[in-house]
């Protein structure tokens, strides 16, 4: 019962807007139109821009994450879980807290370089992604394969590529496509840092049907972009399931007892410091710079409403704060409702489990278009709802990733004893498998909220006067306006935001358990 209502939320709120894109797409516009549009030169540069910046983030990412995912599987350090978090962390800060952060940092050394600015921020994200996946991989691998191609007089280098590597290969294949993946589909950081002269599949799908109202043109923009998802969705999930293959042989990291891991340990903290704290640092340093001096001004100002704001940056605040917690309980409800299902099995366990991967892979972008077309017909796009659901959409997945693991490990022996003793299915469940998921449920109602304070794509579709502006709105509004006064409170506010967000998912990190580090604990 309760999974059958969990899979008809995801239905509305996921299957229908993306059913109402192809229909817009291929019924409404035709195949015509669908070929003239993508003949286009302009959208030819646009998709070649897309993969030109999705390939480079890629590549930096994954050549970065490296060092850093090996100082986390194999070396034992002072700081070793501060600098676990340090990474991970920014994975969930608001897109537009990053894209202002390298934006400042950026303009405060004089780089003009759109291209490049864009590649950082992505690396800033998705360091995470790596990491997170390499290392859980680089930490089965049986040390002693390694140890035995030295002793047959391998270099430590042909040692390295001819076993570690290509043991490695799989996870590092896994998590490039997922980078790929975001760096394909990224939003707010394209139009923070990319501007008018750098558009992307995502940012032509907004500018089309919210600047110019050319439904048609970002219907048929929207389906090239979920075709592409779609296939990039499906071999990211065809590489984590051959990376998560093979034997789990667990040891402890070692030492740093050798010249060569301190240089790479120093190497990964360098890494961190220079693509991660830097710009950080320089923002809450410009954020208090009043003129010649220092001071709160632009703190205070938030308080006050700037005329290119419909509400005051507080008053947004509290807004994105409201819809962060209606967004966290609703997909705490829905996830754990579909971890039940998923866990019970059966057919309507499965196609759950496959329902619930489709936000993360389809861009916020895309599904805030649907909402715009799928849900004209009933008179919704102006209800306040649609951006707490959305953003609980976005969150159900975080939740599942963060329950399921947890109602797994009850084991299907204690429900049935319960059962036997008399209890019924409501009683086994508040008795048996609650008590033992809470914990694992308030982790995902935490990531789903502090991913709902920052969501910022399909909010751009769905807002609709003040009540529903939020932070991250306010943030892009603020930067997009000429005027250092302006560009003081977009700091002060990303600062504020991303505060919020890095406590709060500082706090989740502590408490995951650290049994979940695997790929499939992404999440």
């Amino acid at each position: 019962m309760a999974g059958g209502a969990a899979g008809l939320f995801l239905i509305a709120l996921v299957v229908w807007p993306l059913v109402a894109v192809l229909n817009r797409s291929l019924a409404s516009v035709g195949p015509g139109e669908v070929w003239s549009v993508l003949g286009r030169g302009s959208t030819r540069s646009v998709v070649a821009f897309t993969a030109i910046q999705a390939l480079a983030s890629t590549a930096a990412t994954v050549v970065l994450g490296l060092p850093l995912a090996y100082c986390l599987a194999r070396l034992r350090f002072p700081g070793r879980q501060l600098l676990r978090a340090a990474v991970v962390v920014p994975f969930v800060l608001p897109t537009v807290v990053v894209a202002a952060a390298v934006d400042n940092t950026f303009d405060a050394i004089g780089l003009d370089m759109p291209l490049l600015a864009i590649v950082y921020a992505h690396v800033f994200f998705n360091l995470a992604v790596v990491v997170r996946v390499v290392s859980s991989a680089w930490a089965t691998i049986d040390s002693r394969q390694h140890e035995a191609a030295r002793m047959l007089g391998a270099s430590p280098w042909t040692a390295w590529r001819t076993v570690t590597f290509r043991q490695l290969t799989p996870a590092l294949l896994a998590s490039a496509s997922i980078v790929f993946l975001f760096s394909f589909t990224s939003f707010g950081v394209i139009r923070i840092l990319g501007g008018l002269r750098r558009a992307t599949l995502e940012t032509e799908i907004y500018r089309f049907a919210v600047t110019r109202a050319e439904f048609d043109v970002a219907a048929v923009l929207a389906l090239l972009q979920l075709v592409v998802v779609v296939a990039l969705a499906v071999s990211s999930a065809l590489l984590q399931r051959r990376a998560s293959k093979g034997t789990w042989r667990p040891g402890r990291p070692g030492p740093v007892n050798s010249v060569a891991r301190k240089l790479v340990l120093t190497l990964a903290v360098a890494i961190v410091v220079a693509i991660q704290a830097v710009p950080a640092v320089l923002m809450v340093a410009q954020s208090v710079r009043v003129g010649d001096g220092f001071g709160v001004d632009h703190y205070l100002n938030l308080f006050d409403r700037a005329d290119v704001l419909p509400v005051s940056a507080a008053e947004a605040i509290v807004n994105s704060l409201l819809f962060a917690s209606a967004a966290a309980l609703v997909a705490t409800v829905v996830g754990v409702a579909a971890s039940s299902a998923i866990v019970a099995g059966g057919p309507l366990g499965r196609w759950l489990e496959t329902l619930n991967l489709v936000p993360l892979g389809v861009s916020a972008v895309t599904l805030g278009f649907g909402y715009l077309v799928g849900f004209a017909a009933f008179d919704l796009r102006q209800s306040i709802w649609l951006v707490p659901l959305a953003h609980a959409v976005i969150g159900v997945p975080f939740v599942v990733a963060a329950v399921v693991p947890a109602m797994r490990s009850v084991g299907l022996r204690v429900r049935q004893a319960a059962a036997v003793l008399g209890a019924s299915p409501g009683v086994v469940w508040r008795t048996v498998d609650w008590p033992v998921t809470r914990r694992a449920a308030l982790t995902g109602a935490g990531f789903a909220a502090a991913v709902s304070l920052g969501e910022f794509g399909a909010t751009s579709f769905l807002a609709r006067g003040q009540e529903s502006f939020t932070a991250p709105l306010a943030i892009f509004r603020l930067l997009s306006t000429p005027g250092q006064s302006l560009r003081g409170q977009a700091l002060a506010l990303s600062v504020v935001i991303g505060v919020l967000v890095a406590v709060v998912a500082a706090v989740l990190e502590r408490a995951r358990p650290r049994s979940s580090d695997s790929v499939g604990g992404l999440l």
